[in-house]
């Protein structure tokens, strides 16, 4: 009889590619995933992996044990999220997964707010600029910034993320041909904010480039260059003045998703409000005034 266990573990290797990166998914150390899976070869009288130095290879047998035991783990996701929806207790812990600064500047500060009005709802929340996978339950709910393709997703659209160039004082009353520019490192270049960036330059330099947007505000604002910036983390801060320039920054929507499934919980519902209101009011969809 084939242990669901030993089936889940082959399925993450499966996924994985090696015994190290599957154990670092699961939690467990390497040799656990090795008995996992001999076990299940033992269960099935099947030979399932071609054990190599620094990887797993999957047998012809493996490849196609490997795509049903993704289905059956797709079902058990399925019904673990079915069951949550189901539950109506306000005591509840939400995973939400967030861009570092939506999550630090505009969720964050409003989560006493929240607190005070659900006190039996933990929220723990996320600011990584990793796409969490919420078919693997690493969140409930996610913020993004581009809207996934995923049909089996919930997704709404609950803001507009408007850029503007902004520098300090000093450095934006020197003559515009002398301006210098702080952008992302090279990994970012396809963002549209850093591709509207480079559409500036004109021969004038970057001068400095870091992964996130607040090593590039620390940046400006000990007066290095020019940084392009969310109009709530640019508008607020009194070190820095907003540059007017052409052609107008880009702006890109923010976009929440989970499972259907999921959304039948009033925990879930109730931390979904909560993030559509306070990303809604520092990111409006309606036009902002210049």
């Amino acid at each position: 009889m084939v242990d669901w266990q030993d089936l889940h573990h082959f399925a993450v290797l499966a996924r994985a590619g090696s015994l190290s990166a599957a154990a670092r998914d699961l939690g467990v150390d390497h040799a656990t995933i090795g008995r996992r899976v001999a076990s299940l070869e033992d269960a099935l009288a099947l030979r399932l992996i071609e054990r190599l130095p620094r990887r797993v290879s999957l047998t012809p047998e493996g490849i196609a044990i490997a795509a049903l035991a993704a289905e059956i783990a797709g079902t058990v996701q399925a019904i673990e999220r079915r069951a949550r929806g189901y539950a109506a207790s306000p005591v509840a812990t939400v995973r939400i997964s967030a861009p570092p600064a939506l999550a630090a500047r505009l969720i964050a500060p409003q989560v006493a707010g929240f607190h005070r009005a659900q006190p039996g709802i933990t929220l723990v929340l996320s600011g990584a600029a990793r796409i969490a996978a919420l078919d693997r339950g690493e969140a409930e709910i996610a913020v993004r910034l581009s809207r996934p393709d995923d049909p089996d997703l919930l997704i709404c659209r609950i803001g507009v993320m408007r850029f503007g160039l902004y520098a300090t004082p000093d450095q934006a009353a020197t003559p515009p041909e002398e301006w210098t520019f702080i952008g992302y490192d090279p990994v970012l270049e396809h963002v549209p904010q850093q591709a509207w960036l480079r559409s500036l330059l004109a021969g004038r330099p970057i001068v400095f480039q870091a992964s996130d947007l607040f090593g590039q505000k620390e940046a400006a604002r000990a007066g290095l260059g020019a940084v392009v910036l969310p109009r709530f983390l640019g508008d607020g801060d009194p070190t820095l003045v907003h540059l007017p320039v052409e052609p107008k920054p880009p702006s890109r929507d923010v976009w929440l998703v989970t499972y259907p499934d999921l959304k039948r919980s009033p925990v879930i519902r109730a931390a979904m409000d909560f993030l559509a209101r306070v990303i809604g009011q520092g990111c409006p969809v309606g036009a902002q005034v210049e």
